[in-house]
């Protein structure tokens, strides 16, 4: 029994570290960015649904924060579901990605 939890513990451990060696690359997302382009790139954009809102312009804005957000979408924390349906369809690198490419944007 004790070899056992001690393979589930090793488990645990090789699955935290290869979540935590996701590095976003800048260079891979505009592929993945065509989805954000059409609200947040786009000054002074207010969205319709599910109710008018001013549209946030992410470029400058911090990775971690992005990644974050995106997950929390996913996971239906943050509601919008734009928003979570686009996240969904996200890989985790694909948001260190996408997080990456808007964090080296200058803010407008």
């Amino acid at each position: 029994m004790k070899k056992i939890y001690a393979l589930l513990v090793l488990a645990g451990f090789a699955h935290a570290a290869s979540a935590a060696d996701i590095v976003g690359n800048a260079q891979a997302a505009p592929a993945k960015i065509e989805m954000c382009i059409g609200c947040h790139g786009i000054p002074g954009y207010k969205a319709t649904f599910p109710e008018v809102f001013q549209v946030p312009m992410i470029g400058g804005q911090s990775a971690k924060y992005i990644e974050n957000a995106l997950k929390a979408y996913q996971k239906g924390e943050r509601k919008h579901p734009s928003m979570k349906g686009i996240a969904s369809s996200l890989s985790e690198q694909d948001m260190a990605d996408v997080a990456a490419y808007y964090s080296q944007q200058t803010a407008k």
